[in-house]
C-alpha cells in the first residue's frame, strides 16, 4: 500500500502541473497592477513584483509605526537599526511594532481597492505573501494573529472582512495561530477615511472589546489589517488588547499611507 502511494504521488503532482499549465494557456493570467499577460499563475508579473516589492523598493521605516525615516542608511531598512521616528519617540503608540509590505500609493493601492471594494478575494493570498516576505529577520512572531474586526453592519454590507482574508493565509505562512474573534467591534463608527484627522481618535475611541481576556493576557498579539493611515484604529485596538493584559502588540499591515 505504501509503495503504491509513493508511486502515485509524483503522478498526481505532474497532473496538477499539467492541468495548471493547460488552464493558463486557455485563460492566461494578467498582472493585477499593470494588466500584462503572464504565463505564471502569480497575480503579479515579475517586473511589477521587482519594481514595487523587490529589494530596490525597500525603504528605511520606523520599526514602531512604519513611517519612512528620511536620511537613514541601508542598515536601517525594515527597522533593523532600531531607530524610532521623532513622532514615536515623543508620543509612543500603544502598539510595539508595525510591519508593512509597501506604501499605500499608486499603483499598489489598487490591490487593496480591488480586494476591499471590488470583491477580488483572490488577491488576499498575494497580499499575505508580500506581507510575509516583508517580515524582517529580527521580528519576533506573535503567539496569535487577530484581524481588525469590522462592525456587524459593515460586515453584512461588504460580505467579508478583508483583514481576515489576508490574515488566514498569513497565519498559515508564518506558522502562527489565527483567532478571528479575538477582538470585536462593539461600536459603530464612521469610516476613518471620512473623518478629519483631528477627529479620528475620538471617532474610534471605545470601538473595540476583547470577549475572552484569558486568550490575551501575557501574550504577544499580532494585528492584521489591509491599510494603515493615521494609525488611530490600530492604536485603539492595541490599547484595548493591552488593557486586557497583552504583553506586546505588533501590527502586520499590507500598505502604509505615507505621511503628508
Amino acid at each position: 500500500m505504501n509503495n503504491k502511494i509513493g508511486k502515485t504521488a509524483p503522478l498526481r503532482i505532474l497532473l496538477h502541473r499539467w492541468s495548471g499549465a493547460l488552464l493558463r494557456s486557455v485563460l492566461p493570467s494578467a498582472c493585477a497592477l499593470c494588466g500584462s499577460g503572464s504565463d505564471s499563475d502569480d497575480a503579479l508579473c515579475p517586473g511589477c513584483a521587482a519594481q514595487f516589492f523587490g529589494p530596490a523598493a525597500a525603504i528605511a521605516r520606523c520599526p514602531r509605526c512604519a513611517n519612512p525615516i528620511p536620511g537613514s542608511g541601508p542598515s536601517f531598512l525594515h527597522g533593523l537599526g532600531g531607530a524610532l521616528c521623532g513622532v514615536c519617540l515623543a508620543d509612543p503608540p500603544a502598539f510595539d511594532r508595525t510591519v508593512v509590505a509597501a506604501d499605500y500609493a499608486l499603483p499598489v493601492d489598487q490591490l487593496v481597492l480591488q480586494l476591499k471594494f471590488g470583491h477580488r478575494l483572490a488577491l488576499a493570498p498575494l497580499c499575505a505573501r508580500l506581507l510575509r516576505d516583508a517580515v524582517p529577520p529580527d521580528c519576533a512572531l506573535p503567539a496569535l494573529l487577530c484581524p481588525v474586526p469590522l462592525s456587524p453592519h459593515r460586515l453584512a454590507e461588504r460580505g467579508y472582512n478583508q483583514a481576515l482574508e489576508i490574515a488566514r493565509p498569513l497565519a498559515r505562512s508564518l506558522g502562527v495561530a489565527l483567532h478571528p474573534r479575538l477582538a470585536a467591534r462593539v461600536r459603530e463608527t464612521a469610516a476613518q477615511s471620512s473623518v478629519s484627522p483631528d477627529q479620528r481618535a475620538h471617532n474610534i475611541a471605545g470601538a473595540f472589546a476583547v470577549p475572552d481576556a484569558a486568550l490575551v493576557a501575557g501574550r504577544h498579539i499580532g494585528v492584521v489589517d489591509d491599510v494603515m493611515t493615521s494609525g488611530r484604529t490600530l492604536n485603539e485596538l492595541a490599547a484595548t488588547l493591552k488593557r486586557h493584559g497583552a504583553a506586546r502588540v505588533s501590527n502586520f499591515v499590507f500598505a502604509r499611507t505615507p505621511p503628508h
